[in-house]
């Protein structure tokens, strides 16, 4: 029992869980009660992906217990969604009730879909519960992993575990969900909440566990800890040592390294832009606005038109991935599982893909001890943890995997760098090294563009940053005028 009196739904004790070299797990251990939200926070690496894991059974512990109240289940809403992208959101929430005429067939009742509807309607605008899951926004997909997640409840003595649910979503959006948490949580259920958003964790939760490298050594109300005090248990450092850095660093100088006049693709209708070496450029907007398409529209990921492109000096028309990285025209996609690495390759495989020309003697062979020196060099530089060149990139957490992505990304001192949402799900330590190493790419003298739905990092990082509103570029932001109310109100095209 709490001291309210409301009983534990779910205790973890003394949880172990070890890997080859690695402590994954180290004695953690844990209570949650009706009635409370629970945070779970720490570096990519503490150990918070694998206690979920265990949590949800897809992996075993290597000693301790997790026990249930009687009649209690857990519900898992995971970073990656499980959802079928082929399918609608109506089959997606059907898919495991086994409803339908047969065994993969799709959902057609009229039930089906006034369910479907009822659901994603708790959590915000209702949307086409009949479109394909990879036609909707991130948004809305995550909207409906989690009304699968909570339908279905026959008493609210459940927990619900959520795992990093807010990265696809916005202020709004956030607000609504958590909304539903709040009311799921009085009404007796518990809840989980890992995130590396430690703003949102200080306005969630009702208590807040830290774990490092593997152990427990924070279990605290959040009432008694703030930012500050969350950053330091974290990392075991002063909050201080690890805040982001303060002005970015001088402005680029001379021709720009790339030149955009016109650009338009999907829901981008019109963008100018230069570039110059050594400046860092933010773009800012809404999600719907084109911010999102404007790295994966300049790199050739995705088909663009333009009235003039130009990198370097020379003109570049026809656009691909491979011709840009030809340009030196590097590219981090927001999605690094799908997009941005080949999961079941390594990490020393993942970091010299694309650079095994830099890597070939004279007989087009490469040389091996060249390749394991630079990767060496490499993961030191970036602070890969654990620093393992042959361990599966699946295997890093999602922060040591973008460092990874990033290390790739810069290894060929690119002319022009594009960032698509370079930190989203990485935590405090990851972020100010990851931050850290975008300023040493523009010092070195590449151009850098940096999309994201983070005002704070846009804030932190750029010089100026372009706000798109309507698949345009609005209006341009630098000096005082560079505030997180600039940036939401013009987003939002807000007086």
């Amino acid at each position: 029992m709490t001291e309210n009196g409301s009983p534990a739904l779910l205790r973890v004790r003394g949880l172990v869980k070890a890997f080859p070299g690695l402590t994954a797990l180290d004695r953690v251990g844990m209570d949650v009660h009706a009635g409370e939200v629970v945070a779970i926070v720490g570096h990519n690496g503490s150990g918070k992906s694998t206690l979920v894991k265990i949590l949800a059974g897809v992996s075993a512990s290597d000693g301790g217990s997790v026990e249930t109240a009687p009649g209690t289940d857990l519900h898992f809403i995971h970073q990656d969604l499980a959802l079928v992208g082929e399918l609608t959101a109506t089959e997606n929430l059907a898919l495991m009730k086994g409803t339908g005429a047969g065994a993969g067939a799709p959902v057609r009742s009229r039930a089906d879909r006034a369910r479907a509807r009822e659901l994603v309607a708790r959590f915000g605008e209702p949307f086409d519960v009949d479109r394909p899951l990879r036609a909707l926004t991130p948004a809305q997909r995550a909207i409906v992993a989690i009304s699968r997640a909570m339908d279905g409840w026959t008493h609210v003595a459940n927990v619900l575990v959520l795992d990093e649910p807010t990265e696809s979503l916005h202020r709004s959006e956030v607000d609504v969900l958590f909304a539903a948490v709040r009311r799921l949580a009085a009404e007796g259920a518990g809840v989980i909440f890992v995130s590396h958003r430690l703003d949102e964790v200080l306005a969630l939760a009702d208590r807040v566990v830290v774990l490092r490298d593997g152990r427990k050594v924070a279990d605290l109300p959040v009432a008694e800890v703030d930012h500050g005090v969350l950053v330091e248990l974290i990392t075991g450092a002063d909050a201080a040592a690890l805040a982001a850095p303060g002005a970015p660093p001088p402005h680029g100088t001379g021709t720009p390294a790339l030149r955009v006049r016109g650009l338009r693709g999907g829901t981008v209708e019109g963008l100018d832009l230069d570039l110059r070496p050594g400046e860092i450029v933010g773009v800012a907007g809404v999600l719907g606005s084109g911010r999102e398409l404007v790295p994966s529209l300049m790199y050739g990921a995705v088909p663009a038109a333009a009235d003039l492109f130009e990198v370097d000096g020379h003109a570049y028309a026809r656009r691909s991935p491979a011709r840009s990285l030809r340009r030196r025209v590097a590219f981090v996609p927001g999605d690094r599982a799908r997009l941005g690495s080949i999961r079941e390759l390594t990490a020393r495989e993942n970091l010299f893909l694309p650079h095994l020309h830099a890597l070939a003697g004279r007989l087009g062979a490469v040389r091996r001890r060249l390749e394991r020196a630079e990767t060496t060099r490499l993961i030191d530089e970036f602070d890969v943890r654990p620093p393992r060149s042959e361990q599966r990139f699946s295997l890093f957490s999602g922060g040591n995997q973008q460092k990874i992505v990033m290390a790739r990304a810069l290894y060929d001192r690119p002319v022009v760098l594009l960032l698509d949402e370079p930190t989203q799900g990485v935590d405090i330590g990851a972020k100010a090294a990851i931050y850290r190493a975008v300023e040493r790419g523009a010092a070195a003298g590449a151009a850098v563009l940096v999309s994201s739905s983070d005002a704070k990092e846009l804030i932190t990082l750029c010089h100026r940053v372009v706000v798109m509103r309507e698949g345009r570029g609005a209006t341009v932001l630098a000096g005082a005028d560079l505030t997180e109310h600039r940036l939401v109100t013009e987003g939002y095209g807000l007086p």
